[in-house]
C-alpha cells in the first residue's frame, strides 16, 4: 500500500472547520482526527475552556508525541489521514522537520465575523486567540521547509461554492473529489474530540454545507483594536487563496 495523504488543515477557531472534518471523514478512504494538539495547548497556556481539564486528561499532552503520531503514526487502510488543527495549538518552537510528512491547507476567515463568533462562546480573548498571525507564520514555515505553497482556502468561498472548491482544493492536494464530502448525516461523528458537546451544536444539526450569511454586530473597542491587528494579516493570506 502506497502511503497515505496526510492532510493537515491549519484553521483559525469559529470557522467551518468542523463541517470541513465532517467532509472528508465522509469519504470511504479517509479517516479523521480532531485538534490532536488541543489538550498541550491547554496544559501549556493554563488558559480557561469549557471543560479544560477533561481535555487535558484525556489527550496527549507531549506535543513531540502527537507530532510523530500525525506525521508517521499508522493510518491502518485509510488511503487519506485528514487532521483538523487550529493554528494557535501551534506554538513557534513546535515547527520543524515533522510537518514536511504532512499536506499543509490553510482555512481563512474573515477576522471580524471571527472575532463576532468567538466572543459569543469565550471571553478571553487576543489576536492569537484567533489563529491568524499564526496562520502567517505557518506559511512562511511550510515555504521554508518544502519549497512549496500550501493551498489557502477562504470558508466564504466554500459555503459559496462548495463542489468548486473541494474540487480544486483536492485537485490541488494530488487526491480525487468525491461527492461524498458535499453531505453527511446529522449527528455526532466518531472523529469529534470530547469537548464537541460544547462547540459543535450547530454543526450536528447539519447535513452539509450552509449557504454563506454574513455575521451581522458590532465589536466593542478592544475586539475592535483585535480586528484591526488581525486584518493585515488576513488581506495577505485571501489575495493568496486558492478560486475554482
Amino acid at each position: 500500500m502506497t502511503d497515505p495523504v496526510r492532510i493537515a488543515m491549519w484553521s483559525g477557531p469559529r470557522n467551518i472547520s468542523t463541517a470541513m472534518m465532517y467532509s472528508f471523514d465522509n469519504r470511504g478512504d479517509t479517516i479523521a482526527i480532531d485538534e490532536p494538539f488541543y489538550a498541550h495547548y491547554l496544559k501549556k497556556t493554563a488558559v480557561d475552556h469549557p471543560n479544560s481539564q477533561l481535555v487535558i486528561q484525556a489527550g496527549e499532552t507531549d506535543w513531540q508525541i502527537v507530532a510523530n503520531r500525525i506525521s508517521a503514526g499508522s493510518t491502518g487502510e485509510a488511503k487519506i489521514y485528514y487532521q483538523k488543527h487550529m493554528t494557535h495549538h501551534l506554538f513557534q518552537e513546535m515547527h520543524g522537520d515533522w510537518m514536511k510528512l504532512l499536506t499543509h491547507c490553510i482555512l481563512i476567515r474573515d477576522p471580524r465575523e471571527v472575532l463576532l463568533s468567538l466572543s459569543k462562546k469565550i471571553d478571553d480573548i487576543d489576536a492569537q486567540a484567533t489563529g491568524i498571525p499564526q496562520q502567517i507564520e505557518l506559511l512562511e514555515t511550510i515555504q521554508s521547509l518544502t519549497g512549496q505553497n500550501p493551498p489557502i482556502i477562504d470558508s466564504r468561498d466554500i459555503l459559496e461554492n462548495p463542489q468548486g472548491m473541494l474540487s480544486s482544493l483536492c485537485h490541488s492536494i494530488g487526491i480525487p473529489f468525491d461527492e461524498s464530502m458535499l453531505s453527511w448525516k446529522p449527528g455526532p461523528r466518531e472523529c469529534d474530540g470530547i469537548w464537541a458537546p460544547h462547540w459543535y451544536d450547530v454543526v450536528w444539526k447539519s447535513n452539509g454545507f450552509a449557504k454563506y450569511r454574513p455575521r451581522h454586530g458590532e465589536l466593542n473597542q478592544e475586539l475592535e483594536d483585535i480586528y484591526s491587528e488581525c486584518k493585515g494579516h488576513y488581506d495577505k493570506l485571501y489575495a493568496q487563496r486558492l478560486c475554482c
